[in-house]
């Protein structure tokens, strides 16, 4: 049977977890709700590469990312940021929705799945 690593779990959910190679991250959302969007995305993608550093691999493994955005008015701002992130040539597969997030001062969620 295969090991099932969780990272920082709760009675509610995992910051990450790990099966057969793959890691699966909880929504990550800004530490700092009052920053522009912006910085709120680089603030999700810098947790995004910590927790992929903890399980031993890297954005250029990312295979899938689910994006929620509170106003897709901010599509602009994600994506060049997303852009710049990204490895060249190492874009996921990406679902990108307009949702009403669980704190209101939040501008961004990003879910992603990454193997070894």
């Amino acid at each position: 049977m295969s090991r099932i690593l969780r990272t920082e779990p709760s009675d509610i959910f995992s910051r990450a977890v790990e099966y057969h190679g793959f890691v699966y991250t909880q929504g990550l959302v800004p530490r700092n709700a009052d920053a522009g969007v912006t910085a709120q995305v680089q603030d999700v993608l810098a947790q995004i590469d910590a927790v992929l550093e903890l399980h031993g691999t890297d954005k250029t493994r990312l295979l899938n990312a689910q994006i929620w955005l509170a106003d897709m008015a901010d599509r602009a701002a994600l994506n060049a940021a997303w852009a710049a992130w990204l490895p060249e040539g190492g874009a996921p597969a990406r679902a990108l929705v307009q949702a009403i997030l669980a704190d209101p001062r939040w501008r961004v969620e990003i879910m992603i799945t990454a193997c070894k």
